[in-house]
């Protein structure tokens, strides 16, 4: 195969609503929260203007991302070319200190979020507008009916999900269009292939892997190096067994040494192929490893190559949760295997 030259990413549909972006996003969270110190403003807008730059021109933030200052860098950076690029951002997780991460799907908050994230992005809409994690109190027809009026009311082009089952996404896309679902999916974290997947193909929504990388666990950075204080991946259950999981590191490098690319180039070009259908939104605050990223969508791997990569990192083996437990309680897997509450039940409970 050989090391790949840095193209300029394709732009194409996202989902069947009428939006189009880059075939790449860039996941902007770690310019600013959960890993280490934020990094400095000046050295990340060169970071997105070089995105740009290539092509790349869709960015994933969220209000809870700093809290709130990911938003406000993403503002001034992007403000000057709002109209070369798509902007997403989220709302609905509040960090407590004392109790962690809460989930609020109400009318109010939907409403009271997006008119703020609208302040610190300096801008008059979001491109995609994300519920976060999905409240398991309220029931998502509610929550999804207040951003259907944000979309009606010209603040928001497009709604999205994250982290959310698949009978969530059908009762949601019921009320309006849902036009991307963003969930956890690489090499060592495959759940969503068995429902999400099929539902979100069926319906002719986007989908948008984050943390496609494994949050640098596939890169090598973070399996090799030590992390910074104050980087959540020190409570990462997966993290925390480095020594029981860091041979599926080991083994995709190796296959990428063969091949002449590195191996997070191989692990996103095997979730680029995946279809046309599939975003990823690999985050990063360097240049060299954005170039790196957006080269990896031009490697085509055969049938028997995608199968050897697959095997490389057999799912069952790969040891800890992919989130804390506090964070699990608000995933697709725990928080919602109920689902939300009926409709027509939280409304006579309600009136």
């Amino acid at each position: 195969m050989g090391e790949v030259s840095l193209s300029v990413l394709p732009r194409r549909a996202l989902g069947s609503q009428g939006m189009v972006t880059s075939a790449q996003g860039l996941g902007c969270m770690g310019m600013s929260a959960f890993y280490g110190e934020p990094k400095p403003d000046e050295e990340m807008v060169k970071l997105l203007h070089r995105a740009v730059e290539l092509g790349l021109t869709f960015f994933d933030t969220s209000d809870v991302y700093g809290p709130h200052t990911n938003e406000v860098l993403l503002g001034k950076a992007l403000a000057p070319i709002r109209d070369k690029v798509e902007i997403a951002t989220k709302f609905s997780i509040k960090i407590d200190p004392d109790k962690g991460p809460l989930v609020d799907g109400s009318p109010e908050y939907v409403r009271a979020a997006a008119e703020a994230s609208l302040k610190r992005l300096q801008t008059d809409y979001i491109d995609l507008y994300y519920a976060h994690r999905i409240d398991p109190t309220i029931p998502i027809e509610v929550t999804v009916g207040e951003m259907k009026k944000l979309v009606e009311e010209g603040k928001v082009k497009y709604l999205g999900l994250s982290e959310a089952t698949a009978e969530t996404i059908r009762r949601a896309h019921a009320v309006h269009p849902i036009t991307a679902v963003q969930l956890e999916w690489s090499l060592w974290e495959r759940g969503v292939e068995r429902e999400i997947v099929p539902v979100c193909r069926e319906l002719g929504i986007g989908i948008v892997p984050y943390s496609p990388l494994g949050r640098g666990f596939f890169t090598g950075k973070a399996t090799q190096e030590k992390l910074e204080s104050g980087d959540f991946r020190e409570h990462d259950p997966r993290f925390q067994q480095l020594e029981k999981n860091r041979v599926f590191y080991e083994r995709l490098k190796a296959m990428a040494d063969k091949q002449g690319v590195k191996p997070g180039q191989l692990a996103l070009a095997w979730l680029h192929q995946q279809g046309n259908d599939v975003f990823p939104i690999p985050g990063t605050t360097k240049i060299t490893n954005l170039e790196d990223n957006i080269a990896s969508q031009a490697i085509v791997l055969s049938k028997e190559e995608m199968e050897e990569v697959e095997a490389l990192v057999p799912v069952e083996d790969v040891v800890g949760d992919r989130y804390s437990a506090a964070f699990m309680a608000t995933s697709w897997e725990k928080g919602q295997a109920t689902q939300t509450p009926p409709l027509d039940t939280w409304l006579a409970s309600h009136a």
